[in-house]
């Protein structure tokens, strides 16, 4: 059976993503040992931290090296093997890498439903879903009437921020880039306000939006930004560490914000986090994520970009702001 594959061709520290990043191979696929299953991958799902991954500059995954199977999180059907409680025609979802046929262990896949929400699960139901409900709810600790603000709202994390804060009662405001992203947060998300960081001075908006300054603050974007929305804080407020995409051209880590010190002033908190942290709670998570999409609480809107020979251009959108909603890839 004939295996197509990316594999990581560069360490990209310092510089943007390159097509000479990736190399394609074609190959045949593994036939599965014990506890192993055989999965055609049918989507693939695209997040900002596997350009991290490919620079090693993340500590929380292991080393990638040059010549492995770009990694990547997937959704795919169970061809052959019987493991783990999985059978043949089942749908699972994992690291499954950018290729055509992935064989992993049983024990390192999730069972799903192939059902109408069978994509939301690399999104909404996903990481993505859960990095935004841990990252609000355990980090953030918003309370009804808290003001919150979200960069990179109109992203698949940070539209979910929003509508998961509002759930709580709470008054939100989202950063976006362009007048057709901002204008979604708000009319299809619920978001109460969006200020456009394109054509807008964000801190100055900040300050007209809440005059007596922000509860929570949700980054998914760093720098700038991030600098304007901390000259903002209400006093206790929290902020919360997500991401930094601000970061990822140059693959350095950012310099400290000019007004962390507004940290002592406002007696505030910053903390990060990696959602991994809370694995043995997804399942939980995912039931009350799915009921509030169920619900029309919660909205997401998905980029579905088609062919495995498109894997690294679709990787690269999400740097250039051309993604709107959560970036997938469909497998011919």
């Amino acid at each position: 059976m004939q295996n197509r594959q990316w594999l990581i061709n560069a360490h990209p520290r310092g510089r943007g993503l390159l097509d000479d990043d990736f190399k394609w191979r074609e190959t045949q696929a593994r036939e599965p040992g014990p506890g192993e299953v055989l999965v055609a991958v049918k989507y693939l799902g695209f997040d900002p931290a596997q350009k991290g991954w490919m620079e090693n500059i993340a500590n929380y995954v292991a080393p990638t090296t040059i010549g492995e199977v770009m990694r990547g999180s997937g959704i795919g059907q169970v061809l052959k093997g019987d493991a783990g409680g999985l059978s043949e025609g089942d749908m699972v979802m994992g690291l499954l890498g950018w290729q055509d046929y992935a064989t992993v262990l049983a024990r390192d896949l999730t069972k799903i439903e192939n059902d109408d929400l069978l994509t939301a699960n690399l999104g909404a139901l996903g990481t993505t879903g859960m990095t935004a409900y841990f990252g609000l709810l355990r980090h953030g600790r918003p309370k009804p009437g808290d003001t919150v603000i979200v960069s990179g709202a109109a992203g698949a994390t940070g539209s979910m921020v929003g509508q998961i804060a509002k759930i709580g009662g709470c008054r939100v405001i989202g950063i976006a880039g362009g007048p057709e992203k901002c204008a979604w947060i708000v009319e299809e998300c619920g978001f109460d306000a969006a200020i456009d960081y394109k054509s807008e001075k964000v801190r100055s908006r900040i300050r007209e939006l809440a005059p007596d300054g922000v509860n929570v603050i949700y980054d998914n974007v760093g720098g700038s930004i991030l600098n304007d929305m901390l000259a903002c804080m209400a006093l206790h407020a929290r902020v919360v560490i997500c991401g930094g995409i601000s970061r990822y051209e140059t693959g350095e880590l950012p310099k400290g914000p000019e007004h962390y010190f507004n940290l002592v002033f406002q007696r505030g908190t910053m903390e990060g986090f990696i959602v991994l942290d809370y694995a043995q709670e997804f399942p939980e998570a995912r039931k009350r994520m799915k009921k509030w999409v169920r619900e029309g609480k919660i909205k997401f809107a998905e980029d579905v970009q088609s062919g495995l020979e498109n894997a690294p251009r679709t990787l690269m959108r999400l740097f250039s702001g051309q993604n709107f909603g959560k970036q997938l890839l469909k497998l011919s």
